[in-house]
């Protein structure tokens, strides 16, 4: 290997880019995925489906301030709050 292929190595390990001989390799992710899968399994169980909107910045802190004010999550409060809009 030349010089420059050496400095170059060096420097994507130092940067953390390059995983170290003997780090975390083979597995490392299996349990964040078998979380996530359990997740998704315990939410099609309630009935839940993904729904991405996009909303205005001022809607988002309103509904993050309400949540954080009732001590609930931001799922049960967006929940709510179209329930109740929806019966109008």
């Amino acid at each position: 290997m030349k010089k420059t292929g050496m400095a170059k190595s060096d420097a994507k390990k130092l940067m953390g880019k390059m995983p170290a001989p003997g780090g975390a390799g083979f597995g490392h992710g299996e349990a964040a995925i078998a979380d996530r899968r359990e997740q998704r399994k315990r939410d099609q169980a309630l009935g839940l489906v993904p729904f991405a909107v996009k909303l205005n910045s001022a809607l988002v802190q309103q509904l993050h301030a309400l949540a954080t004010q009732r001590g609930l999550e931001l799922n049960e409060v967006v929940a709510e709050v179209l329930t109740k809009g929806l019966a109008r």
